[in-house]
């Protein structure tokens, strides 16, 4: 089960910071009740314990690399100017995994989403807005199921989702077909704007970014000459590895390259490829619900080279899972670090820190939120204003391209310490 984010109190417009924070810190803990510790503890090699987190390095460009990171203009406020009027019931929905194995990306969103819609609803009692949950549990075969649902819904009038790149693929002309905005936070996969979808948004950079950004950062600033690429059967993991595997060029070592399943406790025999190889590091593409117990297997089966992924691992989940393992893994993301008022209020209202995608589900939801305010009232009027948007948001400035790409997106590095 999951636990819908409580209400912040007061609804007070967030006072934005520009000192940025783990966007990733305070990992959830394994046990019931959702209670939140500020770090997942592992023993040391003397007995003692340490707190490990994904912290942010470096932002990196197409060429791997470091940039500074630039501090945001004037992010655009949920709240408005508290005079929005709609009809009662109007609503916009959230569609991605909030149960199984991944659902800590899902849920990200939509505390993001939520935070947003409750800043909404607190400053203009002239239009509330309800944000309406489906749960695909990230696969693309429930997805095509709860999607009829979706567009049934006649007071929907834009998606914040799907989440996953394979559920989106899956339901992408379902959305098209029915004109209703298809916004996603978190899909990265290039080919899914490739589509003719005049209706789907990406909201960050997709893996023909992240992907050969990543893999230069590896060669050029890390000066990996050998790496491993492992990939899991999802639509996501199957285009990053071949990104990632581009981009290396020749550092990209055939002989190690393995492919798994998701779902796959066992990887036994991708360690025991790897452990044969003479490689520098092994990059898996994938989520953190496999790359977990992959990491966990490979330290114990004795290969300690650096463990890196995407931001498909890059969640508290994947270090809470992994424990002392994590330790040194490098994690990209599309996604930037939250300031520090958000981590706050976000904290307060889901009662857990931001993860990844945190900062996306909340800026995303804000623009359908403006658009609402504005007077856009039919799903056909709310496209046509994402397709013109242009405004910054917490993570980015927010402007698309004609085929749903934003006009620019950087990649940052994280590092599990």
């Amino acid at each position: 089960m999951h636990r819908t984010a409580r209400r912040a109190s007061g609804g007070a417009a967030l006072l934005l910071a520009a000192t940025l924070v783990l966007t990733a810190c305070g990992p959830q803990s394994q046990g019931g009740g959702g209670d939140e510790t500020t770090g997942t503890s592992t023993e040391t090699d003397d007995g003692g314990s340490t707190e490990l987190s994904i912290v942010p390095s470096v932002q990196i460009d197409i060429e791997g690399a470091e940039v500074e990171a630039t501090e945001g203009g004037d992010p655009a406020d949920p709240a408005g100017d508290g005079s929005a009027e709609c009809a009662e019931g109007t609503a916009i929905a959230m569609a991605g995994a909030l149960t199984g194995p991944n659902a800590a990306l899902g849920l990200n969103i939509l505390y993001g989403a939520q935070l947003a819609v409750d800043e909404f609803n607190a400053a203009n009692p002239g239009c509330q807005v309800t944000i309406k949950e489906f749960d695909t549990e990230g696969d693309p075969q429930k997805a095509t199921q709860v999607a009829p649902q979706i567009v049934g819904d006649a007071s929907v009038l834009g998606l914040l989702g799907p989440a996953f790149s394979g559920e989106t693929a899956a339901t992408g002309d379902v959305f098209s077909q029915a004109g209703l905005l298809s916004l996603s936070a978190s899909a990265t996969n290039p080919d899914l704007t490739k589509n003719g979808w005049t209706n789907f948004f990406r909201g960050l950079a997709n893996d023909a970014v992240q992907g050969p950004s990543v893999a230069k950062y590896l060669v050029n600033t890390k000066s990996f000459g050998s790496v491993c690429v492992v990939s899991d059967n999802s639509d996501y993991g199957i285009g990053l590895a071949q990104q990632i595997t581009e981009g290396l060029g020749d550092a990209a070592n055939d002989e190690c390259a393995a492919e798994v399943k998701t779902g796959d406790k066992d990887f036994s025999a991708a360690v025991q490829i790897i452990s044969g190889a003479d490689a520098d590091a092994v990059f898996y593409a994938g989520y953190y619900a496999e790359a977990a117990p992959f990491v966990q297997q490979l330290r114990d089966g004795g290969v300690d080279i650096p463990f890196v992924s995407a931001d498909g691992t890059n969640d508290p989940q994947f270090v809470s899972q992994a424990g002392a393992s994590s330790e040194g893994a490098i994690l990209s993301c599309p996604c930037g670090p939250a300031p520090d008022d958000f981590a706050a209020a976000y904290e307060e209202s889901a009662g857990q820190a931001p993860g990844v995608y945190s900062v996306e589900g909340y800026d995303l939801a804000t623009i359908m939120l403006s658009g609402i305010a504005s007077g856009v009232a039919d799903r056909a009027g709310l496209i046509d204003y994402v397709a013109n948007y242009s405004g910054d948001g917490l993570a980015r400035t927010y402007e698309w391209d004609s085929a749903g790409e934003l006009a620019a997106a950087l990649i940052w590095i994280y590092e599990v310490q």
